[in-house]
């Protein structure tokens, strides 16, 4: 059986900190599946299936990464009910600095709480990464900063469209 991994997040819009995390997961597992959270309690720049392309061209086009190891979608539901959904006991989160610890320590919790048989693996992106937000990223770039030190050419394509 093959050992799968899901990394839920908002990906509004993905960052070379998101990157780290998933070239690192595919180091440790055989499929990746990157789960686009739906949620309506958030106000998201892109919406659900935006993100999902933007996501497909960084990965795919700009760098390259193999497709038959990840699989991107959107969900709604709990995580861990997306977890028995792909057959995975494994969530992947990525840390960036110790304020991002407390609130992914208690939701580690109760994922573990709701399914005891899930496991949640911390991977941190690389250290020039770590400072790096979405919501940096379009604060920069709606003031016309320069982003490419912090995502793709793609993803700077679709937020430069946004803003104008």
């Amino acid at each position: 059986m093959k050992k799968v991994a899901v990394y839920p997040g908002t990906f509004d819009p993905i960052t070379y900190g998101h990157i780290d995390v998933i070239k690192k997961s595919l180091k440790l597992f055989e499929k990746i599946v990157i789960a686009v959270s739906d949620g309506a309690n958030k106000n998201y720049l892109f919406n659900s299936d935006e993100r999902i392309e933007i996501i497909k061209k960084a990965l795919f086009k700009d760098l390259k990464l193999n497709k038959s190891k990840i699989e991107i979608i959107s969900f709604q539901s709990l995580t861990t009910d997306l977890c028995k959904k792909y057959k995975s006991n494994i969530i992947l989160r990525g840390l960036r600095a110790v304020s991002d610890f407390e609130y992914e320590f208690q939701l580690a919790g109760m994922n573990r709480k709701l399914n005891n048989n899930i496991e949640t693996i911390f991977l941190m992106s690389d250290i020039e990464n770590q400072i790096i937000s979405s919501r940096f990223v379009k604060e920069i770039i709606k003031l016309k900063g320069d982003i490419r030190k912090f995502t793709t050419k793609s993803t700077i394509k679709s937020l430069k469209e946004k803003y104008e």
